[in-house]
């Protein structure tokens, strides 16, 4: 048994669950969010708590027994609390600004780049810690743009310039050996 898929998931105040078959409709203070699940789980509501079975210990059940469970932890997650990804900006002249909605990257090109935030996603800026926060309630969008966010300029290994998630290492390399070492 999935020690992940086994664990029920608690349902807060203020978030509603709707389980139909394999819809999932959850609707909370932050937002709401639809699913359709595969039928080889079984999600049923119980006590204020969601909680997912499987019928056989075939592998792709296995598989998805785990999944589905995180899964609607995160909706529930953050349909009442919300997620989000700090991304910092590191380099000589690098910056990130906020016009209206949209975020403005000033990253080494001859252009800024500019990043419209898709539905149910806010951007952030503090300019004295070059953080940009990316928030909202759908787990897997914000992590989608936060990486096309990194991938404008994607950190690079000899002086650890660009956009980088906070708390992420980088890798650094040594450079050139200096002229003059004869």
């Amino acid at each position: 048994m999935s020690r992940i898929g086994r664990l029920p998931v608690l349902v807060p105040s203020g978030v509603q669950v709707n389980v139909q078959g394999s819809n999932v409709h959850i609707k909370g203070p932050k937002g709401e969010m639809k699913r359709t699940f595969s039928s080889l789980v079984g999600i049923a509501l119980e006590n204020n708590q969601v909680v997912v079975t499987r019928n056989s210990d075939n592998a792709e059940e296995r598989a998805l027994h785990g999944t589905t469970r995180a899964v609607i932890a995160n909706m529930v997650h953050g349909v009442s609390s919300g997620f989000v990804v700090t991304l910092e900006v590191e380099g000589v002249g690098y910056r990130a600004e906020m016009e209206g909605k949209t975020l403005v990257l000033h990253v080494g090109y001859s252009h800024p780049v500019k990043v419209e935030p898709p539905a149910g996603i806010v951007f952030e800026t503090d300019p004295k810690t070059r953080q940009i926060k990316v928030s909202g309630f759908d787990r897997e969008a914000i992590g989608q743009v936060a990486a096309e966010i990194r991938g404008v300029r994607p950190p690079e290994p000899y002086h650890g310039k660009g956009i980088r998630y906070a708390g992420e290492k980088i890798r650094r390399k040594a450079g050139k050996a200096g002229k003059g070492a004869k």
